[in-house]
């Protein structure tokens, strides 16, 4: 793979990187980021930061670093979006033909670039990253996490590496294929592995987080679980003509049992048992509707195609400006403007 060392024009490497309240570790991720890349692509790479509604001095953080070195292009979203479509922000700006995807709290070593690098040249266009350990994280963090992707493998079709987040390193085919892709209910790693082409996995040991606290909650985990689950399968839907059978036979064997105790003379008792049937039928019946109206809530947000984010400013350094007349005014025009990923 041949190294340009000029800065115009187009870059051999896009390091993607979404941010949200990570003000106290920004210098080091920069500095480890910088260095890893320079070290292969010397100045042929770019760092994209985006900024997802940060409630700290993260977009400050970012200006500044965005102001002293012309290889960082930093983007800020006009609110919270999320972790996947901030992500998805950054990368509808690359321009590298390779893509590196790494969160912000340095818990993935962007020092795995070379490593990972060596892979695509043997013909790899996927890199991703899958944890052997996690450290800094609790047994429940680490027991969910094995459940999730565990439960995920037995009900989609698509093959999703268990032990994975979005940490890899992309040919550009995948990712122009990867924001072709419309769907609001992004889970990127699925998106990846759905797209297909040479994929591999980089075993790993996952640090501790650099700085700072978590910004995946429980809730978050829940959601994206929600995301991935009612993205990739329909395995839920089934689950109510599932249920719907199995209740069908349980109440045909009552049926029997009432029959044979009243053939018998005897006299069938137990309103209590009636009533907590009741209550149970009732449960599964809006546990089922609720199945439903989470695909049919999604279907509607779906249809009403609104963007999937929208950026507020785009920050450049001037000599990035000057030397690319073209990418800094197509980067501008992005100002305030609704991004769609079907455009």
């Amino acid at each position: 793979m041949q190294v340009s060392h000029s800065f115009a024009g187009s870059c051999e490497l896009s390091v993607v990187i979404p941010v949200y309240n990570e003000e106290a570790g920004l210098d080091a991720l920069i500095s480890r980021v910088t260095a890893s890349a320079q070290a292969i692509f010397a100045d042929s790479y770019e760092l994209i930061l985006v900024n997802d509604g940060s409630k700290d001095g993260s977009w400050n953080a970012i200006c500044q670093h965005a102001a002293r070195d012309p290889r960082i292009v930093a983007i800020n979203l006009s609110r919270n979006h999320g972790h996947q479509l901030a992500l998805t922000a950054g990368l509808h700006h690359v321009r590298g033909q390779l893509v590196f995807v790494l969160d912000a709290d340095l818990q993935d070593p962007p020092e795995l670039l070379g490593p990972m690098l060596e892979k695509v040249r043997a013909g790899y266009d996927v890199v991703y990253g899958q944890r052997i350990k996690r450290s800094g994280e609790t047994a429940f963090k680490r027991g969910t996490a094995s459940l999730f992707y565990r439960t995920l493998a037995s009900m989609v079709d698509t093959d999703i590496p268990r032990d994975t987040g979005d940490f890899r390193l992309m040919t550009r085919r995948v990712v122009d294929q990867l924001n072709a892709m419309p769907e609001r209910y992004r889970f990127i790693r699925g998106l990846v592995s759905y797209i297909g082409f040479n994929q591999i996995a980089f075993p790993y040991d996952r640090d501790a987080r650099f700085a700072g606290e978590t910004n995946y909650p429980l809730r978050k985990m829940i959601a994206l679980a929600v995301d991935a689950i009612t993205s990739f399968s329909v395995v839920p839907l089934r689950f109510a003509s599932h249920l719907g059978m199995l209740f069908g036979l349980a109440g045909l064997g009552a049926l029997v049992w009432v029959v044979w105790a009243w053939l018998q003379g005897g006299a069938v008792q137990g309103w209590a048992s009636l009533a907590a049937l009741t209550l149970i039928l009732g449960s599964v019946q809006l546990l089922v509707l609720g199945v439903f109206g989470e695909y049919l809530g999604r279907m509607y947000m779906e249809g009403k195609q609104r963007p999937l984010f929208i950026i507020s400013e785009v920050r450049r350094h001037p000599i990035a400006a000057n030397e690319e007349p073209e990418v800094a005014a197509a980067a501008d025009a992005k100002q305030n403007e609704v991004i769609r990923v079907a455009s």
